[in-house]
């Protein structure tokens, strides 16, 4: 009993929070790192859906036009940017999960997940706006910059510091629903796992068995998720190319069922394997650093304080 206590406490000290701050950036600056060509392949999809009218095609068609180099366009914003983004995604969600029970007193779980991770995601957003500016001019516009070190120079003197944020509230109507479907659907998914199919709890099954679980909640999560997410994401991609000033322009123009179709197989093919890494890189380094694997039903932060 004791054992499981100081277990607890560890869960909610600082240097949980700081083990699973790492563990976002690490695993989500890695996975999009990996996936740069098919980002690049999604943003162009995006934009000129006539041109690049599948995946197969679309990559040709760049590989032909623009060179090989052309696929890893905006791999140092999408490294760093979401490395920061990952760390506030991931380490603040779990600083809201076990702050808000003891502001809010006993709520629905739902509601928990659904507010701790807007709460995250909101901030994350912030911290990623400004490389996800340049990441879309670089890969759409071979003539922009070729990174970060003389993109935000460039997007400085043309716009001003509202360049770097213009994007802001079409990414928390991206991320915000995004977030909020999939780490509920997340910690649902592995609640559900534990106690439907497997029939035991976290604790006696093995390490393994716990990252095969949480891979795949992760995939359920991340289809969900994309679907919810869609339209925002097209919106992005042809504001920041200037196809469009605002919202409702973009949706006026090419219609709600597009922006619910357009670019999806692509966003199925980017945001499942990622999503799914991000959480079986996460929960590894968590199990690494001597800690429980995500989701499932945890002690209350509150009863973690209490003294043994």
């Amino acid at each position: 009993m004791k054992r499981v206590e100081s277990r607890s406490r560890e869960e909610f000290s600082t240097g949980y929070y700081g083990i699973c701050t790492v563990g976002g950036m690490l695993s989500a600056g890695t996975t999009h790192l990996a996936i740069t060509p098919l980002d690049v392949l999604k943003v162009n999809m995006q934009l000129d859906p006539i041109k690049y009218s599948s995946i197969s095609s679309g990559f040709s068609t760049l590989w032909k036009e623009q060179g090989p180099s052309s696929l890893w366009r905006g791999w140092s914003a999408k490294f760093f940017g979401y490395g920061a983004y990952g760390g506030c995604r991931f380490g603040l969600y779990e600083y809201f999960k076990g702050l808000y029970p003891r502001v809010l007193g006993d709520q629905n779980r739902t509601f928990i997940f659904f507010l701790s991770s807007a709460s995250a995601q909101a901030v994350a957003d912030v911290a990623v706006c400004p490389f996800e500016a340049i990441k879309v001019r670089v890969q759409t516009q071979p003539n922009f910059a070729k990174g970060l070190i003389d993109g935000f120079p460039k997007l400085y003197k043309a716009e001003g510091l509202a360049g770097f944020y213009k994007g802001l509230c079409p990414l928390w109507g991206r991320d915000l629903p995004f977030s909020m479907i999939m780490f509920s659907t997340f910690e649902h998914s592995v609640d559900f796992i534990y106690r439907s199919i497997i029939q035991q709890r976290k604790e006696d099954c093995s390490r393994a068995q716990q990252l095969g679980i949480t891979c795949l909640a992760g995939g359920t999560a991340a289809a969900v998720g994309t679907i919810v997410s869609n339209p925002a994401d097209v919106i992005i991609s042809l504001i920041y190319n200037k196809q469009d000033k605002n919202v409702l322009q973009a949706v006026k123009r090419i219609g709600l069922v597009n922006l619910f179709t357009r670019s999806l197989p692509v966003r199925f093919t980017l945001v499942g394997p990622v999503i799914t890494l991000q959480w079986f890189f996460y929960d590894t380094i968590k199990v690494l650093c001597g800690l429980p694997t995500s989701g499932g039903v945890n002690r209350k932060p509150q009863e973690a304080n209490l003294s043994s």
